[in-house]
């Protein structure tokens, strides 16, 4: 059953795997992603709902997770070159 958060999810996954297709070596934080890829109606979507979103990418094969030593996450396209120094 989809409902309201789902369809939140699914707007905000397609429109993370737009900006990522056009910026292919593009990689942020969920906070960062939010805020500088995704319009105000999506970008204005919970924390969770985001997070869900980005999961969604993860499971698909679409995004990776990237840790980092100061104990952020940031995601990116799956294969991309990018590597924050820090």
């Amino acid at each position: 059953m989809s409902g309201p958060d789902d369809d939140a999810v699914k707007s905000i996954a397609e429109t993370i795997e737009a900006y990522l297709d056009a910026n292919p070596e593009a990689a942020d934080s969920a906070e960062g992603i939010a805020r500088w890829w995704l319009p105000p109606p999506l970008a204005e979507e919970s924390p969770a709902t985001i997070e869900d979103a980005l999961e969604r990418l993860v499971t698909a094969g679409v995004v990776q997770r990237r840790p980092m030593p100061d104990g952020r996450v940031l995601y990116a396209k799956k294969g991309a070159t990018t590597c924050p120094s820090k």
